[in-house]
């Protein structure tokens, strides 16, 4: 058995299964598509479940993968132990009711023994308990030695995961020698200790598991495979974990490089190691599948992993931003067999780089809070409830609590923090109960055996077509009446169906004996258009034939906004970088939504730039062509994919010239001339690093244009203008004069505030050292009281002034204390808080001014009444 490398092991089982009529599929994106039940992609078989229950049709019989994966139950054991990790690569090849027990068990062993080239006698296999056709096959026919076959019970060697396919299993292991046993005379395969690796589990989904106890057997058995790459490189290499692969030690060499450390020296430090370079594996592929960070789902996950490597980093002594760093040697290492890695390479980096810099921030703040914790803590032990709410809200790892606590001399109370989150773990874990049998469970598929709609809605206005199902109350019906709320779905269309942020089409469906208004169009993944339906007028009947009639104004506006999008995207990435990818859209007749992932507000000048430049070429009526292709023509024209979108090998490529090359499946103009002009409305934060530009085109442009001129024509009426050319100027003088007044008013205000100070002072009451001036002040705002306790403060330092501005149902309260006043121990902040009480209100402030709230104006004369009290507490 020779050494071999990762990538290379990769390689040989994707060619090995190719040669036995296996289809190589790419790796499917993180993103689960179309499944609910799951947050990450976590298994090979995962993202081919619809193909196992029969919801969609597999490209091919034969499927062979290496599976990009994620798991974070055991995020915390991280670094800690040498087994776990949050990112693994999954091989599998698959059967959807083709070859079954005899050929699955037969290529495991060719590949192990042959490819592999790995020793008979250090190869052991696990079957269920109950499968004696297994034990024949891997005896009779495979040739595996009995006394190499363990019988193994339910729960280890049979594969059931709820309702739907289910079976037996076998597994393989390997024997890595003695040495690496537990020395236990019970140690053999099944052991917990490090000498026995099971690398390969081969599933026989032979049964349909009805969820209550059945398991009647399937018309079509199916074969389920996984076998984890890292582990078999272990095997291959010789080495006791993931983290001596030599891809993943390279990744180790570059964050040692970087921490000026050495691996293997210090078991602490390794930790923190084994921590970086896993999570950044984790974050590197999230992020080229299109996972933003966030503070829920997915994106919480992203951040959580980018975080935990930050602090660890930290921990290492690294001071300065470094991830990007080691998230290079990541793609380096991985982009031959995902060229995602590249392609993506700068948006990765931008991604990585704010969210490591923004908790930088975020360190910085929790020390802070800790610190304030700490310092009004009149014990020696920081609460549980402290030390979770650092964890949860503000994202402060409680390692580093613990650390800056011992700093300090104080302990953490761990054992209630860990009850906290472990109850916070519980939440979270009730909300995905059963996610494993939901996840077989799919969608109600009320359309099971309905042949897909074909589309002709590109080139075709209306058509004719047959009535193939009618859906109605929850059920599948043969025809529905005047009235009726109903689902349609037709053996062709020219109704565009729900998709890629294009709103579905409404229309008129027109039959011999009924007429129906269509509401909305959706499609499933079985490619049924779905035409939702109010039946207008008389009976509809499955095998009716009917004519589709399109609001055709409404496509043409929706068809204007899309191009828009496309021309948007393009002018984006030219004005502000190609990083800039799609994270979302919406298209409808009335505007387009775009949300793209940047990182900062546009300029008022990049606005206006790229606003010119969609322009320029709405007005150089550029064609716009859209073409099937294969996918890797496609992108060898340098079509833009949707950001984390999965395609099949032929693709539908729409350009406008060289200005903008997309993938997309929805309906354009064929000049961008149509689109008449472009105006952005906002240009807003839809989420982290993602912006969002909301625009018109055609009408839209035109009825804002009305809209705006109208606006104008009543303002300058009010004006009493005649031309309103002079809307502007004339604007202008108001405002210079009412600026002018303004001054004016102030003047007299301070004036009259200045007399009525002096009033007020005149009238203060001795309260130990200082002297207390206090009033109610009907309509005196806050700027109002914050000038007559300046004048306070200036004209008398032994002075505290106690201001109420009443105006309506509220009060404010303004506190100055002058400078002796201060030095005797009037303090601004304590006295508005203190006075604000009295009357159910709160506030504070500087030691020299401060300002409140009063919720209860009927308290408010005994609220100042009682300041002399309390300044002459502070200043005994």
């Amino acid at each position: 058995m020779q050494w071999m490398g990762l990538n290379e092991i990769r390689e040989k089982y994707l060619e090995f299964f190719e040669g036995k009529g296996h289809l190589r599929l790419p790796s499917f994106p993180l993103i689960p598509k179309d499944d609910n039940s799951l947050l990450l992609i976590n298994s090979g078989m995962a993202p081919m479940k619809k193909y196992f229950t029969g919801e969609v049709t597999p490209p091919r019989k034969r499927v062979t993968t290496c599976q990009k994966c994620i798991r974070t139950g055991d995020i915390e054991n991280v670094g800690i132990t040498d087994r776990h990790g949050t990112f693994f690569e999954m091989l599998g090849n698959f059967s959807f009711g083709d070859y079954f027990k005899h050929e699955a068990t037969a290529w495991a062993w060719e590949f192990c023994t042959k490819v592999m080239e790995m020793p008979v006698d250090k190869l052991w296999v696990t079957i269920y308990q109950d499968d004696d056709e297994a034990f024949d096959i891997w005896t009779k026919e495979v040739g595996v030695a009995a006394d190499h076959i363990v019988r193994l019970g339910k729960e280890d060697n049979f594969w059931e995961h709820g309702p739907g396919p289910c079976g037996p299993c076998s597994e393989i292991y390997f024997d890595r020698g003695p040495e690496h046993g537990c020395g236990k005379p019970t140690c053999g395969v099944g052991c917990d200790c490090d000498r026995y690796v099971e690398f390969w589990n081969v599933v026989f989904s032979q049964f349909d598991c009805d969820g209550h106890g059945g398991y009647p057997p399937m018309e079509h058995p199916n074969i389920d495979t996984g076998m984890g790459l890292e582990r078999l490189a272990c095997v291959m290499q010789n080495v006791d974990n993931l983290f001596l692969v030599d891809t993943v030690q390279n990744i180790i060499k570059k964050v040692c490089e970087i921490a000026g450390t050495e691996y293997g020296k210090n078991k602490k430090n390794d930790v923190s190691i084994r921590v970086i370079t896993d999570h950044v594996r984790s974050v590197t592929f999230m992020i080229a599948d299109g996972i933003m960070p966030s503070n829920n789902g997915r994106g919480y996950v992203l951040r959580r992993l980018l975080r935990r490597a930050a602090r660890h980093g930290r921990l290492l002594g690294i001071e300065r931003s470094f991830l990007t760093e080691v998230a290079e040697t990541v793609i380096h290492e991985s982009c031959g067999a995902y060229p995602e890695l590249s392609e993506k390479k700068e948006m990765i980096m931008k991604v990585i780089s704010v969210e490591e810099e923004s908790f930088s921030k975020t360190i910085d703040q929790g020390t802070a809070l800790l610190n304030d914790i700490i310092k009004n803590n009149k014990g020696t032990v920081i609460s549980g409830e402290d030390a979770f709410k650092l964890s949860d809200t503000y994202g402060f790892p409680i390692d580093l609590t613990k650390e800056i606590a011992g700093e300090n001399g104080m302990t953490v109370d761990e054992e209630s923090c860990r009850k906290l989150m472990q109850e916070q773990r519980q939440t979270a874990r009730a909300a995905r109960k059963n996610a494993g049998a939901e996840s077989w469970a799919g969608e109600s598929d009320l359309l099971k055996g309905v042949p897909e709609t074909e589309f002709l809605g590109y080139k075709e206005k209306t058509a004719q077509a047959k009535v193939l199902a009618i859906v109605a109350g929850g059920s599948r019906v043969e025809s529905a009446d005047a009235g009726d709320e109903i689902g349609l779905v037709l053996d062709c269309t020219t109704f565009y169906g729900e998709s890629g942020g294009q709103v579905g089409d409404t229309g008129v469906i027109n039959a011999d004996d009924a007429v129906l208004d269509v509401n909305d169009t959706t499609k499933n993944h079985a490619k049924n258009y779905i035409h939702h339906c109010t039946v207008q007028a008389g009976t509809i009947r499955v095998g009716d034939s009917v004519s589709v009639q399109p609001n055709w104004e409404r496509r043409e506006a929706i068809m204007r906004n899309h191009t828009a999008a496309h021309l948007l995207q393009a002018a984006l990435r030219k004005v502000l970088g190609t990083h800039v990818e799609q994270a979302g859209q919406l298209v409808s007749e009335q505007h387009v939504r775009f949300d793209f992932t940047h990182f900062a507000a546009l300029a008022a000048e990049e606005l206006q730039k790229v606003e010119k430049m969609v322009n320029d070429i709405i007005l150089s009526a550029v064609p716009v062509e859209m073409r099937e292709m294969p996918i890797e023509e496609a992108k060898k024209l340098g079509a833009m994919a949707l950001f984390g979108e999965k395609y099949g090998k032929v693709v539908r490529v729409v350009s406008a010239g060289d200005f903008s090359k997309e993938f997309c499946g929805g309906t354009h103009v064929d000049n961008t001339a149509k689109l008449g002009l472009f105006k952005i409305l906002s240009e807003t934060s839809a989420a982290a690093g993602v912006r969002r530009i909301e625009a018109v085109t055609g009408y839209g442009v035109y009825n804002l244009l009305n809209d705006s001129l109208n606006t104008i024509d009543q303002t300058a009426a009010v004006l009493k203008l005649n031309n309103t050319a002079d809307l502007t100027a004339h604007a202008e003088q108001l405002m210079a004069q009412l600026k002018q007044a303004e001054s004016e008013l102030e003047k007299v205000n301070a004036k009259m505030a200045g007399q009525q100070v002096e009033q007020l002072m005149a009238s203060a009451k001795q309260a130990g050292s200082v002297r207390v001036c206090t009033a109610k002040l009907n309509g005196a705002d806050a700027a109002a009281l914050r000038t007559m306790c300046d004048k306070v403060r200036d004209s008398a330092p032994d002075m505290v002034a106690v201001f109420a501005g009443v105006n309506g149902a509220k009060a404010n309260i303004a506190v100055a204390v002058g400078k002796d006043a201060l030095t005797n121990g009037a303090h601004a902040g304590k006295i508005a808080k203190a006075v604000a009480q009295f009357a159910g209100g709160n506030g504070g402030g500087k030691p020299d001014f401060a300002m409140a709230g009063a919720k209860d104006l009927t308290k408010l004369d005994s609220a100042l009444n009682a300041a002399c009290g309390v300044v002459e507490e502070l200043v005994k």
